[in-house]
């Protein structure tokens, strides 16, 4: 269900503290009819952070919710939202996530990665505050999980390091290579071409840099 917003709620968000002010509303609003239910919420974002939309995918029970990725990202693809934040509430008024919030907000991150929309944040809200996985590092966190990254995905990612370590191991022989040169005193010249380094790389290792 798509949120009604008047253009002065279609703000920049800058922090979770901009967003937490219009979904405070928007809360106490739709408490009105399901207070004792967890709603979850996609908002989605332009390029300079402007809200586009705010729309209501589940309500849950009293201490869950169901965000399936379809539902979540279907609206955003559509608006050309550029990155979504995403937002549910605790009746209870206990901010901490739980290990559920935690692993629905790792699922749905691993999906923007593919789908190219950012998650940016995930509040968890009640009537009068609110926490923000972004600005307490969670969502730092989560973004170093490899619970739901396809394993396509992560044999590219193994590959990659694997020679970026192979680039650093040649690169450091080369460089030992060149400092026995230069304590021989060979021209700096003769050991770029035999090592393939650089003069100006030469030059500092000569310089102990």
């Amino acid at each position: 269900m798509n949120i009604s917003l008047s253009d002065d709620e279609k703000i920049k968000v800058l922090n979770g503290n901009d967003l937490y002010h219009i979904m405070q509303k928007i809360l106490l609003r739709e408490e009105n009819i399901d207070q004792d239910r967890e709603h979850f919420w996609v908002v989605g974002l332009a390029n300079n952070n402007r809200i586009l939309f705010i729309e209501l995918i589940s309500l849950g029970a009293v201490n869950a919710t169901i965000a399936e990725p379809m539902e979540v990202f279907s609206l955003a693809l559509q608006k050309r939202s550029v990155r979504i934040i995403l937002v549910h509430n605790h009746p209870s008024g206990e901010l901490m996530p739980s290990e559920a919030d935690k692993d629905s907000t790792d699922r749905l991150f691993q999906v923007g990665k593919i789908v190219n929309l950012e998650v940016y944040d995930h509040l968890i809200i009640s009537t009068n505050t609110y926490l923000s996985f972004r600005d307490t590092g969670l969502l730092a966190q989560l973004k170093m999980s490899t619970k739901y990254v396809p394993q396509y995905q992560l044999e590219e990612q193994y590959k990659k390091q694997a020679e970026q370590l192979v680039e650093r191991s040649t690169t450091l022989a080369k460089s030992e290579i060149a400092i026995k040169f230069l304590n021989k005193g060979v021209d700096i010249e003769l050991i770029s071409e035999a090592t393939g380094l650089s003069v100006e790389e030469i030059r500092s290792l000569e310089r102990g840099e």
